[in-house]
């Protein structure tokens, strides 16, 4: 297997609080690797170092082949943005353009960065809209859909720019419950594809089902890593327990 993502040694500091503890992590191509952890343990902030969003100041990272970071030291803005290309991500916050419909949200990517043709562009993105089930709201604009069609939106619109690697920031925590199922289901599909995929979530059923390795964070570490049965049937790591308890126990008094 090729490792799409290496990271290395990664270390990351705010204001002297130290967010990332030496990380260590590798995915292969089309593997599925599925952070989770209490919120504060450094979850968001490895992912977006992983495209340059955050700076790390130790360690290496590379992405698809090229060094993002080494020893510290990031590429060069003009490479960084096209590495960018390669490496979708999807955020808590739908981030749509509002005054553009869903079609030319889709589009505005490949035509303005990647210089796509009009008609190649909008073929390919109601391929992407029917892919996330929403072909029939091309020419909707973002304030009438709901949350889940928003975010739904927001994964074609990164699916458009033809990436090899998904990075997905809790897609799913400013939703109504109601509405997560369809998000997820989205994102099932892409890995049963084989894209290759990093996701923060809450979503414990999610993790079990389509992770290839879970990824448990806390304080800034990697307490322990291993196929879904494992975190969550036989975990070996006191903190592990504890936090899925904690989990269980919500989750249980909220009814789900």
């Amino acid at each position: 297997m090729t490792a799409m993502i290496q990271l290395s040694k990664l270390g990351k500091s705010f204001s002297g609080h130290r967010i990332l503890h030496g990380i260590d992590l590798t995915v292969e191509a089309s593997q599925v690797i599925v952070i989770i952890g209490p919120s504060g343990s450094g979850k968001s902030t490895l992912l977006r170092c992983c495209n340059g969003l955050e700076v790390a100041e130790e360690g290496s990272i590379s992405i698809c082949g090229q060094d993002l970071l080494v020893d510290g030291k990031m590429m060069p803005d003009h490479a960084l943005n096209e590495l960018r290309t390669q490496v979708g991500m999807v955020f808590q916050s739908f981030n749509l353009f509002p005054h553009l419909s869903v079609l030319e949200n889709v589009t505005v990517g490949p035509r303005k960065i990647l210089g796509t043709h009009k008609d190649e562009a909008e073929h390919l993105a109601r391929s992407l809209l029917a892919k996330v089930g929403l072909a029939e709201k091309a020419d909707a604009m973002p304030a009438t859909l709901s949350g889940g069609q928003k975010q739904r939106v927001a994964i074609a619109r990164a699916l458009a720019m033809q990436p090899k690697v998904m990075l997905f920031d809790e897609p799913t925590s400013a939703l109504d419950p109601e509405l997560v199922g369809e998000v997820l289901q989205v994102m099932k599909a892409l890995a049963n594809e084989g894209m290759t995929m990093i996701v923060v979530t809450h979503e414990m059923g999610f993790a079990r089902e389509v992770a290839d390795v879970v990824v448990v964070m806390d304080q800034g570490r990697i307490v322990e890593a291993g196929a879904p049965d494992h975190i969550f049937v036989n975990p070996t790591q006191e903190r592990t327990r504890s936090f899925l308890q904690a989990v269980l126990s919500r989750n249980q008094q909220q009814g789900t």
